[in-house]
């Protein structure tokens, strides 16, 4: 089989980027390890900055984004028991964020691609990458039982943190960056009305906590705990009222409790891979980037990598020119560097650290920048700025 952009991974990396190059004229084929239900299963964020947005309806997928997303121009900052709200029109930025899981934004993709007769090839095992230094790339796995060969002139990896793209690029050439935080997020999501129309970010004394939702009457609530706790030292009873008193007198008598229909520990990291591209092998989406979800910047900096490779394989594809391609990894990663700065930031002024239990000050140092925040339009602004979406 031969095609002109090869994809591992049908998150929404790798279709986006399939169904952009897709409305260009332009050839693509993904491979997919997991099953279409198992992709669609995955539990993962829903804030879409305007910029995602913007791409999905570029995509033609956006119908069922504006039936069902909800718009929210603002976000609360609680601590010491005050929510604050800080608005996001309001401080001039002229864009807004939209409530739509990552799991729905998959299934419109995926529904885009079956409408075409173009779907992944679902649960193709043991793929492989070869030819990228004699300038065959070619994608090789087992679908179905026998040996299927992909020919490409480019293969994009969306294949996440722990994919085969990132690992075949040269030791030498790879550079990697991590920061692990010494903690995790406890998630519960339920069919219960939101406490407010808007995600509450609150530094409590014990803790993070994060009140956030999916529609107008489901809900996903975020605690912070240890990483060497289970999940199944949490029952429903003690997620709930540890929650309730942590947003305190103000919000949580307010939360709604109810069934939850997952439940699930995630750990906090900050990752980065140096470059992005390797000859005719890139790296889009988590396969190059993690975030700490607290800025909600995962799924949109995978847009944003789509964005610029998009751009420079058009260009590529219908004029020879490789300037877009020679440039796609600075552009990326500049986007990249800004967004971990930005999630780093957040992570540290709203979660608790083992320095804030050992030295008082740190602790006194985090509510005073909290205070400057909600005091001073400037910090509003800049927190606004980088929450929507720098643009591309």
């Amino acid at each position: 089989m031969k095609t002109q952009v090869g994809i591992i991974g049908s998150g929404p990396a790798g279709l986006l980027l399939s169904q952009l190059l897709h409305k260009q004229g332009i050839d693509s084929v993904i491979l997919e390890k997991h099953s279409r239900a198992h992709v669609e299963g995955r539990i993962r964020a829903g804030i879409l900055e305007q910029g995602t947005v913007d791409m999905l309806d570029e995509a033609g997928v956006g119908e069922r984004l504006h039936e069902e997303g909800l718009i929210h121009d603002g976000i609360g900052i609680q601590f010491n028991g005050v929510n604050h709200r800080i608005g996001f029109k309001a401080r001039d930025t002229g864009k807004t964020v939209t409530v739509y899981g990552q799991t729905e934004v998959t299934k419109d993709l995926m529904d885009a691609h079956a409408a075409r007769g173009q779907d992944p090839f679902y649960e193709a095992e043991d793929v492989r990458i070869s030819g990228i230094e004699a300038g065959t790339p070619t994608l090789k796995c087992l679908f179905q039982g026998k040996g299927l060969e992909v020919q490409c002139k480019i293969i994009v990896g969306c294949d996440g943190y722990h994919g085969v793209s990132r690992q075949s690029f040269p030791s030498d050439v790879l550079n990697t960056f991590e920061r692990v935080y010494p903690f995790g997020w406890l998630g519960v999501l339920a069919d219960v009305k939101p406490v407010s129309e808007e995600l509450i970010y609150n530094n409590h004394k014990n803790g993070f906590a994060l009140a956030s939702q999916r529609s107008a009457t489901r809900s996903r609530y975020y605690i912070q705990c240890e990483l060497n706790e289970s999940v199944e030292e949490w029952s429903d009873d003690r997620f709930w009222e540890t929650l309730i008193h942590m947003f305190g007198e103000e919000v949580g008598p307010k939360i709604e409790t109810g069934p939850s229909i997952e439940k699930s520990i995630a750990p906090l990291r900050s990752f980065v891979a140096e470059p992005m591209r390797y000859k005719s092998l890139f790296l889009a989406g988590d396969s190059a980037h993690v975030v700490p979800p607290t800025g909600a910047k995962g799924l949109n900096l995978a847009a944003s990598d789509v964005h610029y490779l998009t751009e420079g394989l058009v260009d590529y594809f219908s004029t020879g020119s490789t300037s877009g391609l020679d440039l796609y990894s600075d552009r990326a990663l500049a986007r990249v560097w800004t967004a971990i700065r930005f999630s780093w930031w957040f992570t540290h002024l709203t979660h608790r650290f083992p320095e804030n239990e050992t030295h008082g000050m740190a602790y006194k140092l985090q509510i005073a920048e909290l205070e400057y925040l909600v005091q001073s339009e400037s910090a509003k602004a800049s927190l606004a700025e980088n929450y929507v979406g720098l643009p591309f």
